[in-house]
C-alpha cells in the first residue's frame, strides 16, 4: 500500500510513520515542516519511506504535495499534521484572529490534501482516509482548549461526510480520537494540567504516541465495513 501520513516525521507523526513502514510492502510519504533532521533520519532506518516538505503554512507546499497525490499512487491518507499550542487560554481572552489563524493553519491545508485524495480514489474507486480527532470531542475539554477542540469538531463533521458521500466508490472515512499525550504540540502545556489529566485518568498515566500508531495501524488493515466510525481511545473515561 502506498500511505500519506501529514505531519510524520516527529510526534505522533513518526510513530506512525515507522509502524506503517515496519511492513516492506507499504511504501509510506510523509509530509514535514520543520523536521528536516528527522525525516531524513526516518529515511536512513527504513528504505520504504519518502519525506515531502509541506509546510500548512505555505500554500504553495500543500498545492504541490496535492498535485502529486496520483503520482505517489496513495492508497492511504492519514490526516495528522496539527500545529499550534491545543492548551491556550480561556475562550473569551482568545483574540478573534486566533480562531483565523489556526483555522487556516491546520484545517484549510487538510481539506486541500483530502479533496486530492478523495478525486484520486474516486477514480480508481477504492481507498481509506483516517483522520486523528481528540477525546476532548467525548469528555470535558481542559480549560484553553476551545480553538483546538472546535477545529477537531469540525474535522469530525467532514470525516462524517466524506465516509457518507464516497463508500459507494469503496472509499472509508475513519477517525481516531486518542486522549492528552505528551508530544511536542504540548510542550508549552502547564505542568499543573498535565498532572490534572493524568490524576483523572483511570489508568493514571497518560496514553503514549505508540499505543495511538497501533490504532491507526488497525484502521490500515480494517474491512471497508468499517465505515464512518470513531475509535475513542480514553480507557473509557466516558463510561458512566
Amino acid at each position: 500500500m502506498n500511505i500519506l501520513i501529514t505531519g510524520g516525521a516527529s510526534g505522533l507523526g513518526e510513530a506512525i510513520t515507522k509502524v506503517l513502514a515496519k511492513d516492506i510492502n507499504n511504501t509510506v510519504y510523509f509530509t514535514y515542516s520543520k523536521s528536516a533532521e528527522k525525516a531524513h533520519k526516518i529515511e536512513d532506518e527504513f528504505a520504504n519511506t519518502v519525506s515531502v516538505k509541506c509546510d500548512f503554512n505555505n500554500l504553495e507546499e500543500v498545492n504541490s504535495v496535492a498535485e502529486n497525490i496520483a503520482s505517489y499512487g496513495i492508497d492511504i491518507l492519514v490526516n495528522n499534521a496539527y500545529s499550534g499550542n491545543p492548551i491556550k487560554t480561556y475562550f473569551h481572552k482568545n483574540k478573534i484572529a486566533d480562531f483565523t489563524e489556526e483555522f487556516n493553519a491546520n484545517i484549510v491545508p487538510m481539506v486541500i490534501l483530502t479533496q486530492a485524495c478523495i478525486n484520486h480514489f474516486r477514480k480508481k474507486k477504492s481507498g481509506k482516509l483516517i483522520t486523528i480527532l481528540t477525546s476532548f470531542l467525548t469528555n470535558v475539554p481542559p480549560t484553553g482548549a476551545s480553538i483546538y477542540v472546535a477545529n477537531k469538531a469540525y474535522l469530525k463533521s467532514l470525516v462524517n461526510s466524506w465516509a457518507s458521500e464516497n463508500i459507494k466508490f469503496n472509499i472509508t472515512s475513519n477517525s481516531i480520537s486518542p486522549s492528552f499525550m505528551q508530544t511536542n504540540i504540548a510542550n508549552d502545556v502547564d505542568e499543573r494540567v498535565i498532572e490534572q489529566i493524568i490524576e483523572t485518568h483511570p489508568l493514571k498515566r497518560l496514553l503514549t504516541i505508540e499505543e495511538t500508531a497501533d490504532a491507526v495501524l488497525f484502521l490500515t488493515k480494517a474491512t471497508k465495513q468499517l465505515n464512518g466510525i470513531d475509535m475513542l481511545i480514553n480507557a473509557g473515561t466516558n463510561i458512566k
